[in-house]
């Protein structure tokens, strides 16, 4: 069983980075300029502070652009240490890093419930669970 670790190492590593490739084009891929026209009514402003900023649809999308960009950068970097994971998880700090990628992806999990709750939302959080649970337990791998 501890033999299959390194494998599935990769296994994982090789999956966040083609994800994390693949969510810098989400907004492309899932038609977010669709989903938010560029006329409408006028959107609620934001408090910031002690002022409103009054924020308009080019704001929204362009958020969802940032947010798409952190959440690749996040996901192509948890691929890569999985992949150089001999570089790292024997060190000093390694369980720090397995413990990281776990909440990484238990947080990603959670959040899955934002798209609904069908059957595949329910598989969806199920895997990145799962990927969660086997990087916690890779901190005790010897």
């Amino acid at each position: 069983m501890l033999a299959l670790v390194p494998n599935l190492l990769y296994v994982t590593g090789t999956f966040a980075l083609v994800l994390g490739i693949l969510h810098f084009f989400f907004p492309i891929l899932f038609d977010f300029r669709g989903a938010i026209p560029e006329q409408g009514t006028t959107l609620k402003p934001f408090p910031l502070f002690f002022v409103q900023y009054q924020t308009v649809r080019q704001d929204i999308y362009g958020l969802i652009w940032v947010m798409n960009h952190i959440a690749s950068f996040a996901l192509v970097t948890v691929g890569l240490l999985d992949l150089f994971w001999t570089l790292w998880l024997h060190s000093a700090y390694g369980a720090l890093i397995a413990a990281w990628i776990a909440s990484f992806y238990f947080l990603r999990a959670g959040t899955q419930l934002y798209m609904g709750k069908r059957r595949g939302d329910w598989m969806i959080l199920a895997a990145f669970s799962a990927l969660g649970v086997f990087h916690l337990l890779v901190i005790f791998i010897p």
